[in-house]
């Protein structure tokens, strides 16, 4: 009665079978024509990269997607089945680096910039036709276009952007060089996969920067940011916390000494050394207990908290979790020499104090109004003439000594704090992460690779106290895995002041599911400028 069924059945035979029935019996032809005056349901599909083949969390994504389509039509829905491709971007970027053996941006412009797009186009190419060859073999029904033609489109554009005659998914064939045909894939005459890499997308993404010009929203200005050296770019905040590792640094303990008081300095904490050669103020919280205390032949202010108690790290990252468990700064200072607490003090007796920093000698602290890479800013004085004690409430007795080194040219918090007290602004790096004129003996060597250095200079001159591998959270480019800095950035952007006519567009809106409003309004609330290029 029944045909035998075997007892491990042969799936991928069984799965080829089907895309054979499908296609010797124009099964998705016939349920287009069948739905074709039905209600529309547009779904439109956010790409993957076209970078590399598709991976199992890709097909996870496309077999949802495609039974959204396939429920959707068997209500009657006449659907748009456009899949699309990301073209641009640091990801093809970076792997397209990878096989030209090239490191940076410096090397690209060396390369050729015109060479250099091309041969992005030529891997976009490439991995559209595997994917679209996944995505087929997956069963997801879609207006594919035939991926020898973008091997094809791929070979003539390699070799001189031969003429070619191409069969499109619409039905229409063209003949033209391959450039004029890439430029216009996914267009309604040619139908197939859309090419964020295409005349419209591109077009419509300029006239959308013209009318935010027009409007007055587009403006260039100055940002300190994450960044990474060996792409050569920013990175957004969402970006930075998909970069996020759980890392080991060399930390330091540095002295510096207090003027106008003998022997008696701040004893100051980073994980970040580089940053020391661009000091320019010491936060104190006005509001915690200070300790002035004695060891060996000098004297210390430090954060009565942080020095009394041990530190325990608990660190939580995609899913990782660590517990680490440090000495209190007691105990570090102790296992070189007696300490003893002279006496207590609110942090806001410490405010106003003058110091001697860590790289004076260096020409980028006693240039008038600090270093920018785009140009001298800030004030008269030079940063090595006012280092100052200044307040800051966001110092806590969480990690260091509660009294925080503060660099405005590398980071965007201490980049405010200096613009509210009116101090100069040392900016040491280049878009290569790589110092800049003025400082020393580490000019031209990247921040990334200089810590056991800077912690040697720092003992030579006396002003290393203690050091220590400090487990940390630390930011990394989610692209190439390369540690980030924070630098400032020349760079355009357009205003977000627009938010608030979005926000009373809002409740005109239906949105699907209902929870969507609300996290709409978080992002429109947290955003600040845009940078666009």
């Amino acid at each position: 009665m029944y045909r035998p069924v075997l007892r491990v059945p042969d799936f991928p035979t069984l799965e080829r079978e089907v895309l054979r029935f499908w296609e010797e019996n124009r099964i998705f032809d016939k349920l287009r024509e069948q739905t074709a005056n039905g209600s529309p349901w547009s779904f439109l599909d956010g790409p993957i990269t076209a970078n590399n083949p598709m991976g199992v969390h890709h097909a996870w994504g496309r077999s949802l997607k495609d039974m959204y389509q396939r429920y959707h039509a068997m209500n009657g829905h006449a659907l748009r089945y456009q899949n699309g491709f990301d073209c641009q971007g640091l990801w093809v970027e970076v792997e397209v680096e990878k096989s030209l053996g090239l490191q940076t941006k410096r090397d690209i412009r060396h390369y050729g910039i015109e060479k250099f797009v091309r041969t992005c186009k030529e891997r976009v190419l490439t991995y559209a036709a595997r994917q679209t060859e996944q995505s087929i073999r997956l069963g997801y029904w879609c207006d594919w276009d035939d991926p020898k033609l973008l091997l094809a489109l791929r070979d003539a554009l390699a070799d001189g952007d031969r003429v070619v005659t191409a069969k499109l998914p619409s039905g229409r064939t063209e003949t033209a060089r391959a450039s004029e045909i890439i430029r216009k894939l996914g267009s309604p005459e040619y139908g197939g996969s859309y090419f964020t890499f295409s005349d419209e997308n591109n077009y419509t993404i300029w006239a959308f920067l013209k009318k935010c010009h027009n409007q007055g929203f587009i403006y260039r200005g100055h940002d300190v940011m994450p960044w990474c050296g060996r792409c050569g770019t920013g990175l957004s905040q969402m970006e930075v916390a998909e970069g996020r590792r759980i890392t080991t640094h060399m930390s330091v303990f540095v002295r510096f000494p207090v003027k106008g008081q003998e022997g008696t300095a701040l004893l100051v904490w980073t994980t970040t050394p580089w940053t020391l050669m661009a000091n320019v103020a010491v936060a104190v919280n006005p509001d915690m207990t200070y300790l002035k205390i004695r060891h060996g032949d000098w004297m210390y202010y430090v954060a009565k908290t942080n020095f009394e108690r041990n530190r325990i790290q608990e660190l939580q990252v995609e899913g990782k979790h660590e517990t680490h468990t440090l000495p209190s700064i007691r105990a570090i200072l102790k296992g070189t020499g007696s300490v003893e607490v002279l006496e207590e003090l609110p942090g806001r007796d410490l405010l106003g104090l003058t110091y001697e920093g860590p790289f004076d000698e260096f020409p980028a602290q006693n240039l008038p109004g600090g270093v920018f890479p785009y140009g001298v800013t800030g004030l008269g004085r030079a940063s090595a003439e006012s280092h100052l004690v200044v307040a800051w409430s966001q110092v806590s007795e969480a990690e260091g000594t509660g009294l925080v080194h503060i660099a405005p040219g590398c980071g965007a918090e201490d980049q405010q704090l200096g613009k509210e007290n009116d101090i100069p602004f040392i900016a040491p790096l280049d878009e290569s992460a790589n110092f800049l004129q003025g400082f020393g003996q580490f000019t031209g060597r990247n921040a990334n690779a200089v810590a056991d250095d800077v912690v040697a200079a720092l003992k030579a001159s006396g002003r290393l106290v203690a050091r220590e591998r400090y487990p940390h959270v630390y930011p990394h480019c989610w692209r190439c895995k390369e540690e980030l800095v924070f630098r400032p950035v020349d760079e355009w952007f357009i205003r977000m002041d627009w938010r608030d006519r979005i926000r009373r567009l809002v409740p005109t809106i239906k949105w699907i599911p209902p929870e969507g409003e609300s996290r709409e309004q978080d992002w429109l609330r947290n955003m600040g400028a845009w940078m666009i290029a």
